[in-house]
């Protein structure tokens, strides 16, 4: 059922997205969605609910792969990027959640989760490269923040970037953050 619902609402948005179109691709009845769901917005926050799942799923991967103490920063920070760019920001999941954000609806008990979850994973992950001496912060939330800012928030808020445009904002993201935050920085 929510396999169909992804699709329908993906498809035809959340206003043209019909309960009977939902069911009726699901092979169940309008009631039996009902029962489930209790009505159209519980349909879509369920959606929402297991796309946000699946890309802090695919963040908390990513981080543990890619963002490990043994790896040079420079080339770690950039494979994490790419991966995040290519595997979660281009899945069906992040689409799920632009159509929530583009949406203008609200859905209270996923919004912490959609808009720190994935921050908080890095964070965490940065705590563990400041311990290990691989870069240097007392403050991993706020390098999280100034990587992310550097990143992905600089990559999407730029409209009509093609895949070369993006990959040198990473590369040069990355640069920075290695600049400021590398294990080899002066003090400031």
């Amino acid at each position: 059922m929510l396999d169909a619902a992804r699709n329908r609402f993906l498809e035809d948005g959340y206003d043209r997205t019909s309960v009977d179109a939902v069911a009726a691709q699901a092979g169940v009845s309008k009631r039996t969605l009902y029962d489930h769901f209790v009505d159209k917005d519980g349909l879509f926050s369920a959606v929402v609910e297991r796309a946000s799942t699946a890309l802090l799923n695919a963040v908390e991967e990513a981080v543990e792969q890619e963002l490990r103490v043994d790896r040079d920063l420079g080339a770690a920070l950039l494979a994490f990027t790419r991966r995040i760019a290519t595997q979660t920001l281009q899945s069906s999941d992040y689409a799920v959640v632009r159509l929530l954000l583009d949406s203008g609806r609200s859905i209270p008990a996923l919004e912490s989760d959609l808009a720190h979850g994935p921050e908080l994973v890095l964070a965490a992950r940065f705590a563990d490269l400041a311990a290990a001496g691989a870069i240097r912060t007392t403050k991993p939330r706020r390098a999280a923040e100034h990587f992310t800012a550097l990143t992905f928030l600089l990559a999407l808020g730029t409209p009509d970037l093609d895949a070369e445009a993006v990959d040198e904002l990473f590369v040069d993201g990355v640069e920075a953050f290695v600049r400021a935050y590398g294990p080899d920085r002066a003090e400031v």
